[in-house]
């Protein structure tokens, strides 16, 4: 990775999509195409984009299978406001929220926010469990392997080479 497009990921925001209910549109996969073609609307400018991966539920392998993947995006919206975005597209896409874990038609999750790094109610960037899970880490790896964690200040690559949850995280 040039020098030039580490400091585009070092300024990108990093969003986790999963979905494991594929809704009104027959698969996850056409499901999570159909949330990133709305992202522009939305300020959200994706500049890198992994491929899907599947993997189990978690922490119940017996509900629907995920489909993730991650992009990198830019925004000129902070990190609370991009959020409230997600939360937004997360709830035009059909996602109730119930329990916790439960099967989703879509999940966005915000992973980073460039370096910010913040602890508030409602909001701690970067995300706290994301570099322990294979199925983020692992497309985040494909699209930005040089990709710093914050406050761990490890790559991409090798927190994916480490992660315990969603081991069974395979590319489509």
């Amino acid at each position: 990775m040039s020098k030039n497009s580490q400091f585009k990921t070092d300024e990108s925001v990093v969003i986790a999509l999963g979905s494991n209910l594929a809704g009104p549109y027959g698969s996850c996969e056409a499901l999570l195409e159909a949330a990133l073609a709305a992202f522009p609307a939305r300020g959200l400018t994706v500049i890198a984009r992994s491929g899907w991966w599947r993997s189990a539920a978690w922490p119940d392998p017996t509900a629907p299978a995920f489909v993730n993947g991650v992009v990198l995006a830019e925004t000129r919206s902070g990190p609370a406001e991009a959020l409230a975005i997600l939360h937004a597209l997360e709830r035009d896409f059909g996602r109730v929220r119930s329990e916790t874990n439960a099967a989703r038609t879509l999940d966005l999750d915000l992973i980073a926010h460039g370096r910010a790094v913040l602890a508030g109610p409602g909001l701690v960037l970067p995300h706290p469990r994301a570099h322990e899970r294979l199925f983020v880490m692992g497309p985040l790896a494909q699209v930005a392997p040089e990709w710093r964690h914050p406050t761990l200040s490890e790559t991409a690559a090798d927190l994916a080479a480490r992660a315990t949850v969603g081991a069974d995280a395979t590319p489509l």
